[in-house]
């Protein structure tokens, strides 16, 4: 059974620049011969060491997890597909993006029942390229109160 969205179009999901520079970078180009949900999670395993949307340094392309993230949106994920993304054990950096996609593409109504569980979680990770650390629960409530990426999320609104 697939997730629950909010109905959006993919293209709308992120902020206009960001999304536009997705999809015509020639990493999210080359994420086209990836056809499995388990391929995009080794690409994460492997590629994947900060979750900022954007690159660090003078290369300002869209960062290697965005794209990723883009592309899991491509394959509308079920539910089942999403538990495994949140509870894997080998990466924070993939449960990170599947707290992210829940942010973008889920059914506001449904977002506190997939948050919750996770609100006081202490796996400590890096969120960011700058080596600061902070743990998956505070991520999570960061990522659910808009307090991260705030110009990337769009508003959410529980009724």
């Amino acid at each position: 059974m697939e997730i629950q969205t909010s109905g959006r179009p993919i293209e709308v999901l992120m902020e206009k620049v960001l999304s536009m520079n997705i999809t015509s970078s020639d990493y999210f180009k080359e994420l086209y011969k990836i056809k499995t949900y388990h391929e995009v999670i080794d690409e994460i395993y492997h590629q994947v060491d900060h979750v900022e949307p954007w690159m660090t340094g003078n290369c300002r392309g869209p960062s290697t997890a965005f794209c990723l993230l883009y592309k899991l949106f491509t394959m509308k994920l079920t539910m089942n597909q999403m538990h495994g993304l949140l509870k894997h054990p080998d990466s924070p950096y993939i449960r990170v993006i599947g707290f992210l996609y829940l942010r973008y593409a889920a059914d506001p109504k449904t977002l506190w029942t997939w948050y919750e569980p996770y609100i006081q979680d202490d796996e400590e990770f890096s969120p960011g390229s700058n080596g600061k650390m902070t743990t998956m629960g505070v991520y999570v409530r960061d990522v659910i109160l808009g307090q991260v990426y705030l110009l990337y999320f769009a508003p959410i609104y529980f009724i």
